[in-house]
């Protein structure tokens, strides 16, 4: 028996040694990565925007559904009321330091204003400065979803049209758009 594993042993050896040798001569598997760019996958959860509406105007309305979702609690915001009705959060925090990028805070905004982009690069050397507010987090664009409005889907803009006369869009029917 202590033969046979000297044999098996010394066999064991060599077979691990001629898998070393095969891939000294392979492909490397690392990258180099700040010189090169890493591939990601076209779902990739990444950092995540506040978006506007075709009309410019915040998505957000502080429903505050992201807040709730949110396993870790990274994400905290105030509701403020504009003068024309329309809700908006006051402050919008996402401690970035915290957050999973689990991708629940999205697939929970009913307005589409949470997206989650496929940048990554968000290294700080302090904590605090991976806490975004809301100026940070808030692009000019509409993001993913260019058309959709969410006071237009929900019927709510016509409220905003008998409180500023001023305002010109398109009224529609919400009995229409129920599946």
């Amino acid at each position: 028996m202590f033969f046979y594993n000297i044999i098996r042993y010394f066999f064991s050896n060599i077979k691990s040694m001629f898998i070393v040798f095969m891939n000294i001569f392979s492909k490397r598997e690392t990258l180099l990565y700040p010189e090169k760019k890493v591939n990601i996958p076209p779902r990739y959860r990444g950092r995540i925007i506040l978006t506007r509406d075709s009309n410019g105007e915040e998505r957000c309305v502080s429903c505050g559904l992201c807040a709730v979702v949110c396993p870790v609690g990274c994400i905290s915001l105030q509701k403020k009321e504009g003068k024309n009705g329309r809700w908006y959060p006051k402050f919008f925090r996402i401690n970035f330091s915290r957050c999973i990028f689990c991708g629940l805070c999205e697939e929970s905004c009913p307005t589409t204003a949470i997206q989650m982009t496929r940048d990554f690069e968000m290294s700080e050397y302090k904590r605090t400065d991976l806490v975004y507010e809301k100026k940070d987090l808030l692009i000019s664009g509409p993001g993913k979803n260019h058309k959709y409005n969410f006071y237009e889907k929900s019927g709510k803009i016509n409220i905003f049209k008998k409180n500023n006369k001023n305002i010109k869009r398109k009224i529609v029917d919400t009995k229409k758009i129920l599946p």
